[in-house]
């Protein structure tokens, strides 16, 4: 942790360069959720190539660059597309650019994603706003050497999802007039999906939606002192008992249709800096 206080600086540098806004909030959009940047004005993009020690995202319907801009007139930076285990990457990298967030300015992080509902009460087109996470991704990005620059050696996470905004979230969903659910997310490593008792297993520990990704990002941004609004768009069902072949194209389809509740979630949230 200790090599990375410098390649922070110099990544920030990078964007300032091209973009000289300090931003209030930052947003991670997962696969198929990136529609939401045609909100922003005022918009400026910067590939993740042209950043010093971003990774390269290569997953399906990740776009791989900044969008930085004004949303509802707060400014905000968002990453169209993330980077994951399955992908190669240490968990350290991946969450290295909510690091770079903190030191632009950023004071909330909103963090979104696909993810299979493993609660039968769930379904596919649903939102669940994470109140807690299971991290099984068999690794940390705060293992190592602790920088006392960047944050605390233990960090507390009693509520790395910040009670109020999940409150208000779901208060945006009830006067819009959609599901929102309060629940657990799980994160595995991938890339394969789930086996039928792996499912079984997941829904015995108290997960509601599992997914590949957020928690990485979660724990830097606790780490780091960020408040936290963890979303999940539930893209298929992973019910053992009536489990059906899941495919990519669908599964991005569906987070798609589900970018309307979304945008309507994330423009309300950037007023609570």
């Amino acid at each position: 942790m200790l090599e990375q206080y410098d390649q922070i600086t110099a990544a920030t540098e990078a964007i300032t360069d091209r973009w000289n806004q300090r931003p209030a909030v930052g947003i991670i959009l997962g696969s198929g959720l990136g529609d939401l940047t045609s909100a922003i004005t005022d918009k400026v993009t910067i590939p993740y190539e042209s950043i010093p020690s971003f990774a390269k995202s290569t997953a399906h319907g990740h776009v791989g660059q900044l969008a930085c801009g004004f949303l509802q007139g707060v400014p905000v930076i968002v990453m169209e597309g993330r980077m994951h285990a399955y992908e190669g990457y240490p968990l350290a990298q991946i969450a290295f650019p909510v690091r770079v967030f903190k030191r632009l300015g950023v004071q909330l992080l909103i963090v979104t994603n696909a993810g299979g509902g493993l609660n039968p009460q769930y379904r596919k087109g649903d939102i669940m706003i994470i109140d807690d996470h299971i991290n099984l991704m068999n690794g940390n990005p705060l293992v190592g050497i602790n920088d006392e620059r960047l944050g605390p050696r233990f960090p507390d996470m009693s509520a790395p999802y910040t009670p109020d905004l999940i409150d208000a979230a779901l208060a945006v969903a009830r006067r819009e007039d959609f599901t929102a659910h309060r629940g657990v997310y799980v994160a595995v490593t991938g890339p394969n999906l789930e086996t039928r008792a792996e499912y079984r297993f997941l829904r015995t520990i108290g997960a509601d939606v599992v997914g590949m990704s957020t928690v990485p990002e979660v724990l830097v941004a606790v780490h780091s002192g960020l408040r936290v609004l963890g979303i999940s768009v539930v893209t298929d069902m992973c019910l053992p008992d009536h489990l059906e072949v899941a495919t990519v194209e669908h599964i991005l389809a569906v987070a798609r249709s589900a970018e309307p509740k979304l945008r309507a979630l994330i423009t309300a949230a950037v007023t609570h800096v």
